[in-house]
């Protein structure tokens, strides 16, 4: 880790400079008796070296399980250069550019990153990212009632084929500012929007439609339908989508006759490493005539008084800084970091090394469901196209498989049993281009393993 070392004299140079005799001085205004001569329970220190060796030690017993969950988190290759720059110190410590002459390099960033994530979705204008995938969904639906001004009702219809924590995130950001999620049902056949579920809500008053594609399932909506059936009534579509898929699927922006108003999701895919829940960050782009609804920040490209090019925050609608009370949002910062990492990632792999990763991904998410399936008591659970997820049925109770297969160093997918019962046993799995045929192999010879002695027991 790199830092500063300070001597001896640094330090009582430093101290005359500001007038006092001592470090314990500038804690003076703590009362005494707030003020504590040590730390009971605390371990003796360790050197560097015996660091260096318990971290180790604990690394190992994590292993490295192969892994086939997916669910809104991806393995996917990461060239090696995506953080050997985001971590240079130009890059890692900055933070919000508000110094716009200060911050250049870092404006620009941000300006190639926008720039990317509308091509990417082919919608006109881009923040410069959010909290999350999940909370962006909630920013979202939030900004989608500013936006649609033939609406008063703020109700906004999510089908259940969403992912659950984006559902339940979006609650806890806007359910208390007087919006109401109203759930649609999913073909239980086909793990779809049902055709007839929209059926009822003709003539009513709706804000928004959110549709996510690919869909939690790794199933893909029909989307061209769903987005013309909602702007024939004055609805606003939000589009969540994993943008890998982008690579290969139509953007948000051209859905239907007039493409998704507002894009989001998760940027994790991006170069952005599995790293034990995050942190991650979320993307958002628009039609450029519901930007002044956006939530963060934007930055544009202007030249200065002697007409040279320069960067600056071209809209900062949120203005919490300003006016709280009157902030379009309360999201106070983004994840510059990661965003960093994604540009860089972006830029390396270009629009047809994208395609290339996504294509992977698919083909080898093809190839692991049609080993699973050959596997006795393994089925699909849907008919019809995925992306890079699949749901397998099992005959068996799911949890105590994925328990046998974590024993075989194997992450087996997520138990879809929380979230949807209805389904009875059944597993999420996913595949990108990090894993190979012998993986996929081996998965499929540890699961026949498993269901043969869960049938012997």
């Amino acid at each position: 880790m790199a830092f500063i070392p300070h001597t001896r004299a640094d330090v009582e140079s430093m101290l005359a400079a500001i007038g006092v005799d001592s470090i314990e001085q500038l804690f003076d205004e703590i009362p005494a008796n707030l003020r504590l001569a040590g730390l009971a329970g605390v371990p003796e220190a360790a050197t560097e070296m015996e660091i260096g060796r318990l971290m180790a030690e604990r690394a190992r017993l994590d292993g490295r399980p192969l892994c086939f969950i997916g669910a809104g988190a991806y393995e996917h290759h990461i060239p090696a250069a995506v953080w050997a720059v985001a971590t240079r110190g130009e890059f890692y410590s900055a933070y919000t550019p508000y110094q716009a002459e200060a911050s250049q390099g870092t404006l620009q960033l941000l300006y190639e990153y926008q720039t990317m994530m509308a091509s990417l979705t082919g919608l006109e204008v881009s923040n410069a990212s959010l909290y999350d995938g999940a909370s962006a969904m909630g920013e979202a639906c939030l900004m989608a009632v500013r936006a649609n001004r033939r609406s008063r009702s703020q109700r906004i219809l999510v089908p259940t084929t969403v992912h659950p924590h984006y559902r339940a995130t979006a609650r806890a950001v806007a359910g208390n500012q007087g919006l109401v999620f109203e759930e649609l049902p999913y073909r239980t056949e086909e793990g779809c929007i049902a055709a007839g579920a929209l059926e009822r809500y003709d003539g009513q008053d709706i804000t928004a439609l959110v549709i996510q594609q690919p869909n939690f399932f790794g199933r893909l909506e029909d989307v061209d339908a769903l987005c013309d059936w909602a702007h024939a009534r004055n609805i606003l579509v939000v589009a969540v989508v994993n943008p890998t898929a982008l690579a290969l699927l139509k953007p948000p922006g051209q859905w239907g006759t007039r493409g998704a108003d507002i894009a989001v999701g998760e940027g994790q895919p991006l170069g952005v490493p599995l790293s034990s829940g995050g942190p991650y960050f979320g993307f958002m782009t628009a039609r450029l005539e519901h930007v002044r609804q956006m939530p963060g920040r934007i930055v544009g490209r202007t030249v200065d008084a002697a007409g040279r090019a320069g960067f600056t925050l071209t809209l900062q609608a949120r203005e919490q800084h300003i006016r709280r009370a009157k902030a379009t949002s309360n999201i106070c910062t983004n994840q510059g970091l990661l965003v960093t990492a994604a540009t860089i990632y972006l830029s390396l792999m270009g629009p047809a090394g994208l395609e290339r990763v996504a294509a992977a991904a698919h083909a080898r998410t093809r190839e692991l469901a049609g080993a699973l399936t050959r596997v006795p008591g393994v089925r699909r659970l849907f008919r019809g196209p995925v992306f890079h997820e699949e749901a397998i049925a099992l005959d068996r109770p799911v949890a105590p498989v994925l328990e046998k297969l974590a024993a075989r160093g194997i992450l087996g997918g997520l138990d879809l049993a929380e979230h949807y019962p209805e389904l009875g046993p059944a597993l999420l799995v996913c595949a990108t281009e990090t894993k190979t045929a012998a993986d996929i192999e081996r998965y499929a010879s540890a699961l026949a393993e498993c269901l043969r002695e869960a049938r012997a027991a």
